[in-house]
């Protein structure tokens, strides 16, 4: 089985992601992100914010509508821009992007391919009952033009100097023709972009300084750097409204892909909208008196795509276990024992707390340490399989630190707490719990 397969077969498993409408064969493309699953988006989201909005007191925050003015993807480009072209196999009918396709050969039957014929990949609906022509809005695809048609109102309100940044983590949905490889190419997807604008003059400089804070991002998440790259797009691949665009890829099982990019988008958003709309979405710089457009530095994330770039990097296997002799750390023979060893800051059940069997008193006080924990940080309670299985389920989960209630507790009044990463157990006096968690889980980005 292939780490991707492995790792398709974990999520679901363990509670991270299931089919979207499983019960009836599920829709093409589409997950849902259950109980662990939306703690580690919301940890990963809390970190993108914590990097962009809070340490950058010129950055501020934002939450766009997903149906947005139909003119507004007449001035961004997208109705005349956003557009694929679809070729279809003749012999298995599978569907296809025109450019993945070589010398008119279909890639999983080498059928003949149709002439390619155009494919709008904005989900269209309608506002309000009536379905006309007239009545037809789109679901965004991207988050970037609801920051530009309120890059008036943010800048106003606030006070605003440039340079300044907006940003937003959403929903957008793009009709693709061809989806795969699990969670990385989905229709429904979310993410977090920052439009960030300054002055024409300093838009080289600002667009190398937010490929170096990006990059840097992703390596505090504990992703090695060799599994990371910058592709600067050629010429001829660059969108209709990018100067320079430069993607973070990440070394997937399959191929390098995009999981970021940053691109540098010049005047292009402010002053097109302003055309479109009449409205002035001009600066004045009142030290200088001038009045210009500003430029704009684009660091456009998938959420999505982290989410599964984190899984592929900090998933581990031991075909017979780790540290034999220890407690809870031998396999049978057969067995292969699985870790999540994801950065403890995105992990997303923090401590997990056991009796050592099922037995009171061991019960009633591992139960009241839990409900103690359980006000600050996110835990478990386990009593269930014997104490090895229970420490590799949650090793599974990504859960960092496992608490024992033993029989020496009712003597000793401590407890043990294991490491999840290095099956390191210590002893510590149940009253010193809160002050020990506190010191490990007290994040600083």
């Amino acid at each position: 089985m292939d780490l991707l397969s492995k790792i398709v077969s974990l999520t679901k498993h363990r509670g991270f992601i299931f089919p979207t409408s499983e019960i009836y064969g599920g829709l093409q493309s589409t997950y849902d992100f259950g109980p662990l699953g939306v703690e580690l988006k919301n940890n990963i989201k809390k970190f993108w914010w914590q990097e962009i909005v809070y340490k950058h007191p010129e950055i501020f925050g934002l939450d766009s509508a997903i149906l947005l003015h139909p003119k507004v993807w007449q001035a961004s480009g997208h109705l005349n821009h956003f557009i694929d072209e679809l070729v279809e196999c003749k012999k298995c009918h599978s569907r296809f992007k025109a450019e993945d396709v070589k010398e008119n050969k279909c890639p999983l039957c080498q059928g003949e391919m149709t002439s390619p014929r155009q494919f709008r990949a904005m989900f269209e609906t309608y506002l309000g009952p009536i379905q006309s022509k007239e009545n037809i809005v789109y679901l965004r695809p991207e988050t970037a033009q609801g920051i530009f048609t309120n890059f008036k109102n943010i800048y106003q309100t606030q006070r605003a100097k440039i340079p300044f940044g907006i940003a937003q983590i959403g929903k957008a949905f793009r009709n693709e023709i061809t989806v795969g490889n699990f969670i990385f190419r989905l229709r429904e997807f979310e993410q977090m972009e920052l439009e960030y604008f300054v002055k024409p003059e300093e838009a080289d400089a600002f667009f190398l300084k937010w490929k170096e804070e990006r990059m840097a991002w992703y390596l505090k998440m504990g992703i090695k750097k060799e599994n990371l790259r910058f592709r600067e797009h050629e010429k001829k691949e660059l969108a209709h409204y990018a100067k320079a665009t430069a993607d973070i890829e990440y070394k997937f099982p399959w191929a390098w892909a995009e999981i970021e990019g940053i691109a540098h988008r010049a005047d292009f958003d402010l002053k097109t909208h302003s055309q479109f709309s009449g409205e002035d979405l001009s600066y004045l710089d009142t030290e200088t008196n001038q009045r210009y457009f500003p430029y704009v530095i684009e660091p456009s994330a998938g959420l999505e795509r982290i989410f599964l770039a984190l899984l592929c990097e900090h998933y581990q296997e031991f075909p017979h276990g780790r540290l034999k002799g220890l407690k809870g750390g031998t396999l049978k023979q057969q067995e292969v024992e699985r870790v999540l060893a994801l950065p403890w800051f995105l992990s997303p059940i923090k401590v997990a707390v056991f009796p050592l069997i099922k037995k009171e008193p061991l019960i009633k006080i591992a139960q009241d340490i839990f409900n103690e924990i359980i006000k600050y940080w996110p835990a478990v309670y386990d009593e269930k399989d014997s104490i090895g299985r229970r420490y590799r389920r949650e090793d599974e989960r990504g859960t960092p630190l496992a608490i024992t209630i033993d029989f020496d507790t009712l003597k000793d009044k401590a407890v043990t707490i294991r490491n999840r990463d290095t099956m390191k157990q210590e002893r510590i006096d149940i009253k010193e719990i809160k002050e020990y968690l506190n010191k490990i889980f007290n994040f600083e980005f």
